[in-house]
C-alpha cells in the first residue's frame, strides 16, 4: 500500500497534479488489480499504464473530481453560513455521499472490464444503486481511512491513497466476480 501511494503521489505530481491525477489514479487501480490477482508491482508497469491512459484517464477521471471539489467547497461554505443553511447543507452532503458512492466503483471498473469511456459513469451508478450492501461497506470503509487520516495525517503521504485504492480495488473485484456469477446463473453474459 505503501509502494502504491508513493506512485500515485509521485505520478500526479509529475503530471502537474490536475494533468497528472487521472492517469495517476487509473494507473494506480490497473496495478492493485494486477496485485489482488497474485502479481506484483512495479513502476515500469505504472509508468506503461500512466503513459498509455493519460488522455483517456484525465478525461474520465478529472470532471468527477472537479464536481467533488465544488461540492467540498459548497459544503465547507454552508457550514461557516451557520444555522440558516442547514437544507442547503444536507444537499451538498448528500450529493457528496452520492458521488462518493459512484465513485467508489469508477477506479476498479476502468482497470477490470473495457468500455466506452462514456460508460463507467452510468456503469459505476447503477452497481451503487443495485448493490446497496456492497456500497455501504465501500462508504464504510473509505470513511475509516479518511478518518485515521484526519486523526494522525502524518499517514498521508504514507498509505492512505494506496491503503483506499488497493482495499477498494480487491473489494470490488470480489463484487465484480459475484454480480457475473449471478448473472451467469440467470443466463445473462
Amino acid at each position: 500500500m505503501a509502494r502504491l501511494n508513493l506512485m500515485w503521489i509521485a505520478f500526479t505530481l509529475l503530471g502537474g497534479v490536475v494533468l497528472g491525477l487521472g492517469p495517476a489514479t487509473v494507473a494506480a487501480y490497473s496495478v492493485a488489480r494486477r496485485h489482488a490477482r497474485g502479481e506484483s508491482i512495479h513502476w515500469g508497469d505504472f509508468w506503461s499504464v500512466y503513459r498509455r491512459e493519460f488522455v483517456r484517464a484525465s478525461l474520465l477521471i478529472l470532471p468527477v473530481a472537479v464536481l467533488a471539489t465544488v461540492l467540498i467547497g459548497n459544503y465547507l461554505y454552508f457550514i461557516v453560513q451557520g444555522p440558516g443553511s442547514g437544507a442547503l447543507r444536507i444537499a451538498t452532503f448528500t450529493a457528496l455521499l452520492v458521488l462518493a458512492a459512484v465513485g467508489a466503483y469508477i477506479g476498479p471498473l476502468y482497470a477490470h472490464y473495457e468500455l466506452p469511456l462514456w460508460g463507467y459513469i452510468p456503469k459505476a451508478s447503477l452497481l451503487s444503486l443495485t448493490r446497496p450492501a456492497s456500497t455501504v461497506l465501500l462508504l464504510c470503509v473509505l470513511w475509516a481511512i479518511v478518518y485515521v487520516t484526519m486523526t494522525a495525517p502524518f499517514l498521508a503521504p504514507l498509505i492512505s491513497i494506496g491503503s483506499w485504492i488497493y482495499v477498494n480495488t480487491w473489494l470490488c473485484l470480489r463484487f465484480f466476480e459475484e454480480n457475473e456469477a449471478r448473472l451467469h446463473s440467470k443466463g445473462n453474459q
